[in-house]
């Protein structure tokens, strides 16, 4: 037999390969089978391990069912999907960690296809219910369709993700591995947290097919579609400045310079459509907005390596090697000195018609330019401060 009971697997010499662990809140009906399952699969394949029932404040009796089974009940009191398993995870004493949810959809028997490409050397091995197969009734259809495939779309582009199914149940890691990624989320988004971290920190990621199955729990579940779709999709715009914010900045700074280049002249006509100082205005409105969007893109990706939650990024080194806050200071400078230009022009022009009513199709002309250069310059000169604030610990 290659299970122990809790007292047993007291003693720092008896090293396991395999933690299984399964969160859980109020899972009567389901935990033992599941619990049974993981227990049997380690003696059938030999591998030396525990089960960990990581409960999230049951008060179904799932507990006692558990221990009563020989898993090992760690009490977690922060509520959360991410918070129970980061509570087992801390508690396991195997090298690797298979991590399953307690309600019998998944296969626990498929753990040695896991272990066994840890083995080979990968970190992270995740199941791909799609490759693998989705029983009848399993999986709703809005989840199925929609929800898993577009979340999962999102994650391979803005991450280059190699992961097929972001929100598989059943993955197994090593432990050591992902302790060092860190993660923090507490909902059901630290599902993507794992993969996404795993990914940008360059450990070796990959998959296996796993079969999902109807849950055999008589309450509803805990997931809820939209709220933790929703939670899912945050977390996947938040850890990339890049698509949440520069290439938006891009799009909004190159539409607003080229705009204002076709109309600073005088008005143009498109069919029979006018575009005259009106859209020049919010052309201007949109080279500033999409200038704090790149600023803020630098602030983010600055602040998220700082903080070991991007690991460090050479182009970006390189960049600031050049932009110094000196150099944003130089830069701001003349934007606000052009700025100020336009404004002493525009004063010359209402001059020039003895302070009285003047032609706003000329005179916008040279206000608007006045207002985005000037507004710019103080934009370039505070976040120049700021990032050099930022780059202190850097530094």
């Amino acid at each position: 037999m290659n299970t122990q009971s809790t007292e047993e697997l007291g003693r720092p010499e008896d090293a396991l390969e395999l933690s299984v662990v399964m969160p859980c809140l109020n899972e009567r009906s389901t935990v033992g089978i599941c619990v049974q399952k993981a227990m049997e699969a380690l003696r059938r394949h030999g591998i030396r391990g525990e089960v960990i029932v990581a409960d999230n404040g049951s008060t179904d009796g799932s507990r006692q069912i558990a221990a009563d089974l020989g898993a090992r009940v760690i009490p977690v009191e922060t509520r959360g999907y991410g918070s129970a398993l980061r509570g087992g995870i801390a508690a396991a004493r195997g090298q690797f960690i298979l991590m399953g949810d307690a309600d019998d959809t998944y296969d626990f028997t498929q753990m040695d296809a896991f272990v066994a490409k840890l083995r080979e050397g990968y970190d992270l091995v995740m199941g791909n219910r799609f490759r693998g197969g989705i029983v009848p009734g399993a999986m709703p259809p809005l989840h199925r369709y929609l929800g898993n495939p577009v979340l999962t779309g999102i994650g391979r582009l803005f991450f280059k993700s190699p992961v097929g199914d972001f929100h598989c149940g059943l993955r197994a890691f090593r432990k050591e591995a992902i302790d060092r990624l860190g993660l923090r989320t507490l909902g059901m988004e630290f599902a993507s947290e794992m993969i996404v971290k795993a990914t940008a920190f360059g450990l070796r990621v990959t998959e296996i097919p796993t079969t999902l199955s109807p849950d055999k729990r008589d309450r509803p579940p805990h997931l809820r579609t939209w709220r933790d779709g929703w939670r899912h999709l945050r977390f996947l715009l938040l850890y990339s400045p890049r698509w949440l914010f520069l290439y938006p900045g891009i799009a909004l700074c190159a539409a607003g310079i080229v705009v204002s280049a076709l109309l600073l002249p005088g008005p143009r006509m498109i069919g029979r459509v006018g575009f005259d100082v009106h859209t020049l205005l919010f052309a201007g409105m949109a080279i500033l907005i999409g200038f704090q969007s790149l600023v803020f893109a630098a602030f983010t990706k600055v602040f998220a390596i700082s903080e070991g939650l991007l690991p460090e990024d050479p182009r970006l080194t390189r960049i600031f090697r050049y932009l110094t806050l000196e150099a944003g200071l130089v830069a701001g400078g003349l934007l606000i000195v052009a700025g100020s230009g336009a404004w002493i022009l525009g004063l010359a022009y209402w001059q020039s018609h003895h302070f009285g009513p003047l032609d706003p199709e000329k005179t916008m002309r040279i206000v608007i330019p006045g207002v985005v250069f000037f507004t710019l310059g103080f934009q370039i000169v505070l976040s120049s401060f700021f990032l050099s604030v930022l780059g202190m610990a850097r530094r």
